[in-house]
């Protein structure tokens, strides 16, 4: 990784777990930069899915920087500090950047459920809006209730609605799933059992078992799990890991006899450093995909031309067509999207955290939009309100063929007449639980 030279640019360079930007060392510069914190990691057991992805959104704010001089004229001052994947650090990393800049970060992504769900309580009272892409608690979807909080693109009751579809559809419909057997292996952390709601109503549904099993951290030991999953022969298992723990899964299905075309993971559970250790044996296993796949699209020869050519790239160019890194770049665009978006009525100025949250909630992207900003087949139209902080929920559904990832589904769209009653009765607990007032959305602009 060339981080050194990506400072040039603004993106980063590595220093005492933080990645700095040069402008930061100018007072004058930084009055008009749009800070932005990020919380990464590229160190501990998750390292190998973490570095790409905060590639990628690094090197998409490089991108905005080299190539446009910034968002209408500010630029970009992006700094890094790495989490490991640890909830205690990224509270720590959060509280420690959160106020830079002219006027504090702009958003902070934290890559993790568990900071997520630590951070929840402390953005409405710092006015930091959050953007979980994918991850997060799925109820947050509701901004009626949780102002602050963006799962853009789906959240893990998408994803597992979604799984779902395309297994009912392989059976030949929901009510062939009656008598069917279906194991959830889950990191056993708030990630990993936030799919477990929407498993358990599916499964009372339409009559199949639900059982699930989990993993302690970081998911290097799961003999025992797989010799039971041997022994009850399920029909279909759901992987809900991260890191390691994914490779592993794999190689124990493997070990075991489990047909891994009979495998589904969230899609945090399929990118390239998930089957690649697995060799031969990840070959028919499936994932659901948040949107995008692998590949290189549009924005690549952008990326190229003002960064790569130059040496100023963060990755290696060819890890750039891979599944995490892109999902970074779509992070960061998201991100800017909803910076653009504010600066239609804050201005084109450095913007509050409060400011951007006003963004975020009134982010619109259209189809024509995703072509100009080179994600053309890579991503559907979303539109976020104050009722609908997911913006889109749909997905599809890939397979590892040997040596690389091939879409295997049409688009399926979670189904709200089961998710949204389960979003509103999760939201109004939560909100009855922390003494939260409840924003009237039909009164929101």
């Amino acid at each position: 990784m060339r981080l050194g030279k990506a400072a040039l640019l603004g993106a980063v360079a590595v220093a005492a777990g933080f990645v700095a930007t040069a402008s930061t060392t100018t007072t004058a510069w930084a009055q008009n930069e749009q800070y932005l914190a990020g919380l990464i990691y590229r160190t501990g057991a998750y390292a190998p899915n973490g570095i790409p992805f905060a590639n990628g959104i690094a090197d998409y704010y490089a991108l905005i920087n080299a190539r446009d001089g910034g968002i209408n004229g500010v630029k970009l001052n992006y700094e890094e500090c790495d989490t490991a994947y640890a909830t205690d650090r990224g509270v720590e990393c959060y509280e420690r950047l959160k106020n830079k800049g002219p006027t504090g970060t702009a958003y902070v992504a934290p890559l993790s459920t568990g900071i997520t769900f630590a951070l929840t309580e402390k953005a409405p009272i710092d006015k930091i809006p959050i953007i979980s892409m994918g991850y997060g608690r799925s109820e947050s979807r509701d901004g009626s209730v949780f102002q602050w909080n963006f799962p853009l693109l789906g959240t893990y009751w998408s994803a597992a609605d979604i799984i779902m579809q395309h297994i009912a559809k392989k059976e030949g419909g929901f009510d062939k799933l009656k008598g069917k057997k279906i194991v959830l292996v889950y990191h056993d952390s708030p990630y990993g059992k936030e799919p477990i709601a929407l498993l358990e109503e599916r499964a009372k549904m339409h009559g199949f078992s639900f059982t699930p099993m989990p993993v302690t951290h970081p998911g290097v030991e799961q003999k025992a799990t797989w010799l039971q999953i041997r022994q009850n022969r399920p029909d279909y298992v759901l992987l809900w890991g991260w890191g390691v723990m994914n490779s592993t899964s794999i190689k124990e299905a493997a070990a075991v006899g489990f047909p891994r075309d009979k495998m589904y993971g969230v899609w945090w559970s399929g990118a390239e450093p998930d089957v690649r250790p697995a060799e031969g044996g990840a070959k028919g296993y499936n994932a659901a995909m948040l949107q995008h796949g692998a590949g290189q699209f549009a924005v690549h020869n952008d990326l190229k031309k003002y960064l790569y050519d130059k040496g100023l790239g963060s990755a290696k160019w060819d890890e750039t067509g891979e599944v995490l890194y892109i999902r970074g770049l779509i992070n960061g665009m998201l991100g800017v999207e909803s910076i653009r978006k504010a600066q239609t009525k804050f201005g084109n100025k450095p913007l509050t955290g409060e400011q951007v949250r006003w963004g975020i909630e009134n982010l619109e992207i259209s189809a024509a939009r995703i072509k100009e900003l080179g994600f053309e087949g890579v991503l559907q139209p979303m539109k976020v309100s104050c009722s609908d902080h997911e913006g889109t929920r749909a997905g599809r559904i890939q397979q590892w063929d040997g040596t690389k990832w091939t879409v295997i589904s049409e688009w399926y769209e979670s189904d709200d007449k089961v998710i949204k009653p389960m979003v509103e009765a999760a939201a109004k607990k939560y909100a009855e639980e922390k003494k939260l007032p409840i924003r009237d959305c039909s009164k929101e602009n």
